[in-house]
């Protein structure tokens, strides 16, 4: 299969429309090509295309940046010699300035499908701001790695943030592509939009379920993205950022992986299986033991589960991975009822709303969990409605 960066440096005739026009390329360190030559490089090398401006996302165009929240600065690139502009440091926005030194944007980055990713959020605001001052847009598309499954509540109204850029479930099911066509129609852009689309994704095929497992190398997205099992996991994985739980930052297992000096794994795996074992299906839970090298619980041994979303024990369709952490959440609730479960921070920069709503788009998780007597089932209700609603609305957006 060919993702778009491929198509557009094997087909010349995709490239034609930037024929004297200065273009910029938003881009991370998973934005290779086949032979893996990163997207600024190959761009570079076509003689029709005249590079203008780079940008990077969080964690920067080359991948500076390890752990959450740590802003990377614009530079000079001294190979390509053009400014490279940093869309995680002193703006999340790009500036007039930056606007100014280029006529198209290409974007290439690979997304985990998960709405949290700030690579979505990052997208929208490009898209606004190139409808905003005249500026063409185009997205190399890419897989949805854990494809087409939808998730978890809706961001409800007055959540939206950088890692919320609007009424997404958790897991959407698209491409990037895709969810830029998403943006442009529900925002009401005026923007030049276009989708150099992948040929031969076929996003329900075995065994990679949405990556071409076995046909593309995996380079890590974001620094603690480093496989597939990873991405399956994280839309459920990534609430734990929200709570005083290790999510395995600092191990070589990062967001597969959660736990705490002082919990039970075992116990907390019992209680799970008791409260809904069919949130518990598509994967297998092992209790664990890890120490975080840094971060959370640093130095410290802690009792945890791993989430198997691999192997014999994977089964695309039925792998809940919001549920299944949402339900550790409420065990530990009604092992513990005073745990310190929820983590009080910032996150993104969001002051003055509790980090695991910030994260989830609402209060509505954290309160199913608080709360003695919501069920299963009353979770359920909420998410499902949610689901039904996104996945219906989505079908327009699909290209493959």
């Amino acid at each position: 299969m060919k993702f778009g960066i491929d198509r557009l440096i094997a087909e010349p005739t995709l490239r034609a429309p930037l024929a004297g026009r200065r273009v910029a390329l938003l881009a991370h360190p998973a934005s290779v090509s086949a032979d893996l030559t990163h997207a600024l490089d190959a761009l570079a090398a076509c003689s029709d295309v005249r590079l203008t401006a780079a940008f990077g996302p969080q964690h920067g165009l080359r991948g500076d940046k390890q752990d959450n929240m740590v802003e990377s600065p614009d530079f000079f690139d001294p190979v390509h010699r053009i400014p490279v502009f940093s869309l995680y440091g002193k703006v999340r926005r790009p500036t007039p300035a930056m606007l100014d030194a280029f006529d198209v944007v290409l974007v290439d980055l690979q997304d985990l499908g998960c709405r949290i990713y700030t690579f979505v959020t990052t997208l929208r605001y490009l898209l606004e701001a190139a409808a905003q001052h005249g500026k063409e847009a185009w997205v190399l598309d890419r897989p949805n790695p854990v494809g087409r499954p939808a998730e978890g509540l809706r961001l409800r109204a007055g959540f939206e943030s950088f890692v919320g850029a609007g009424p997404l479930p958790m897991r959407h099911g698209l491409t990037l592509g895709e969810l830029g066509a998403w943006f442009v129609k529900t925002l009401k852009l005026d923007v030049v939009y276009r989708v150099v689309a992948m040929e031969g994704w076929q996003p329900d095929a075995a065994p990679g379920f949405g990556w071409p497992l076995g046909a593309r190398a995996w380079v890590n997205p974001s620094p603690n993205a480093p496989n597939l099992w990873m991405a399956r996991a994280y839309a459920g994985t990534v609430l734990v950022e929200g709570t005083t739980l290790s999510e395995g930052r600092g191990t070589t297992r990062p967001l597969e992986l959660f736990g705490a000096p002082d919990i039970d794994a075992d116990a907390v795996n019992k209680e799970m299986h008791a409260l809904a074992p069919q949130w518990l299906a598509g994967c297998r839970l092992r209790a664990c033991w890890f120490e975080p090298t840094f971060h959370k619980h640093a130095g410290k041994l802690c009792s945890g589960l791993q989430i198997h979303a691999e192997g014999p024990f994977y089964d695309h369709a039925a792998f809940k991975p919001w549920r299944l952490v949402a339900l550790a959440f409420k065990a530990i609730r009604r092992l513990k009822p005073d745990y310190p479960l929820w983590r009080d921070f910032a996150y993104e920069y969001e002051h003055g709303k509790r980090a695991i709503d910030v994260i989830n788009g609402s209060p509505l998780l954290r309160e199913w969990v608080d709360d003695a007597r919501a069920t299963p089932a009353d979770l359920e209700a909420l998410a499902s409605a949610d689901e039904h609603a996104w996945t219906s609305e989505r079908e327009e957006y699909f290209r493959y």
